[in-house]
């Protein structure tokens, strides 16, 4: 929820040591060491002070006590200064902290394997360009197995840095609404790599806080085109994604 001034005069608060204030309200939590205070500016969400501190909602709601994503106006926030993401997250938070995320497009996280052992983000790209597809690279991200790219590797192609549509499925409708993960490998052979799958999953979770919709679907190609395709293949471990994400 945006913090506006219309928002904040309606509740009768003000920043005065005359109020008795608790933590998530104007006067916040104390930063401890290692933390850091951020006052709420006009415009600002939960969401965007999470993507430019390089923390989470769920960590700072936990660690401000907040009971739901309303922030007000003047309010000081502490930034958790334990918050460690994976480390192939970094570059993703480091990138993503450069685009302005349209959070309200993004309905679909799908996911894919690349039917091939060998490749990554580049190699992809040109072979999609050569095909003749618009923007070349048809996903969002790719998640290398070790041969191209490092073990659980999260490369960030065009198609999120521009915020652009995917070419990753059949279904226009979902190419336009919906973030494409390729995983380097052939699970119609062999299961993902544990990293890789470490790598996913940490990459959805931190997609879902904030940067998409918040009925963001979480699926997988062959859900979405049925009778299409197999992709990601049938070792790919689907009881573990549909429990990890309430999938029915």
């Amino acid at each position: 929820m945006f913090a506006t001034r219309r928002h904040f005069l309606r509740t009768g608060l003000i920043a005065s040591t005359s109020l008795l204030l608790g933590p998530g309200d104007l006067l916040g939590a104390t930063p401890e060491s290692g933390e850091t205070s951020y006052k709420v500016k006009k415009g600002d969400t939960l969401s965007a002070i999470a993507q430019r501190t390089g923390t989470s909602v769920k960590a700072l709601q936990s660690r401000n006590k907040l009971k739901g994503d309303r922030i007000l106006i003047g309010q000081n926030l502490v930034i958790p200064g334990n918050f460690a993401p994976l480390p192939a997250l970094a570059p993703v938070i480091a990138a993503t902290r450069k685009v302005k995320v349209d959070s309200n497009r993004w309905r679909y996280i799908v996911i894919h394997h690349s039917g091939i052992e060998a490749g990554n983000a580049r190699a992809y790209d040109s072979n999609h360009r050569r095909r003749g597809m618009e923007h070349g690279l048809a996903y969002h991200f790719v998640i290398g197995n070790g041969r191209d790219s490092g073990n659980g590797e999260i490369e960030i192609g065009p198609r999120w840095t521009k915020q652009l549509r995917g070419g990753h499925v059949r279904k226009s409708s979902v190419n336009n609404s919906g973030i494409g993960i390729c995983l380097v490998g052939n699970f119609q052979k062999r299961r993902p790599g544990k990293k890789q799958l470490e790598s996913a999953y940490n990459l959805v979770d931190y997609l879902r806080d904030g940067l998409v919709h918040r009925k963001c679907k979480v699926t997988v190609h062959r859900w979405v085109d049925i009778n299409h395709t197999v992709c990601p293949g049938k070792h790919f471990p689907f009881s573990t994604l549909k429990r990890r994400y309430n999938i029915a």
